[in-house]
């Protein structure tokens, strides 16, 4: 799930390498759009699942000359690096193994029982089945069945979000990313050098809503949203 094409995959196999050695991983890729396309990639750093605004920079410099190099995608299109959000969309069976005691929404991609949509919690991860305490009893769904699986919004969940919020700031400011002079500062996008292929780059943090489109500067480099 967290490619739906070839041409995503070829995206997943182009950047994990860099954003492993980053020290992140890669959650989703998207490609959207006809005319210009949008490519969003949502990341998360391996160490506590979080991913800051700087985070966002970071991967956005280092994936810049890779994207330059093997230009995976066709015609001019947008580049988003985003967080996962708190109610992040759930792409491996680790995903759920993490999220234990946590609400569920997920989707299969055929009719299981009547029914395709399933809400509940994660209750176990057997295997490559993910026990779900559903509505109306126990459900066992096999991870290849889903077409589409995220968090539910709760409190539980927030507070846990917070929580780890707080101890990866609290890391942060034990071991601060050195200064740099001069150039661009921590987070900015980089600019476009090509009038086909990525001209826009956005560096964003996802809430949980749906991502909004990077709106082009004067410079023509994407809107930084915090």
């Amino acid at each position: 799930m967290r490619a739906t094409n070839p041409v995503e995959e070829r995206v997943i196999a182009l950047t994990e390498p860099t954003a492993k050695n980053l020290g992140f991983r890669i959650v989703r890729v998207r490609v959207s759009g006809n005319r210009r396309k949008r490519l969003q990639i949502m990341a998360e750093r391996l160490s506590d699942g979080q991913m800051s605004v700087d985070d966002c920079g970071r991967l956005s410099r280092a994936l810049s000359p890779v994207f330059d190099l093997e230009d995976p995608i066709q015609g001019e299109y947008d580049l988003e690096i985003s967080s996962p959000g708190i109610d992040r969309p759930l792409m491996s069976l680790e995903d759920f193994q993490r999220f234990l005691g946590h609400e569920a929404k997920l989707e299969t991609a055929a009719m299981i029982d009547g029914r395709r949509r399933w809400k509940g919690r994660i209750e176990a991860v057997e295997g490559d089945e993910i026990v779900l305490a559903a509505e109306g009893g126990e459900a066992r769904l096999k991870f290849a069945q889903l077409s589409d699986a995220r968090l539910v919004l709760t409190d539980k969940l927030i507070e846990e979000d917070l929580r780890r919020a707080r101890e990866a700031e609290a890391g942060d400011a034990q071991n601060p990313l050195p200064a740099r002079g001069g150039g661009r500062g921590r987070g900015d996008a980089p600019p476009s050098e090509k009038s086909e292929g990525r001209s826009d780059i956005a560096e964003t943090m996802n809430d949980g809503a749906s991502p909004h489109p990077p709106t082009p500067s004067p410079r023509g480099e994407g809107e930084k949203k915090d």
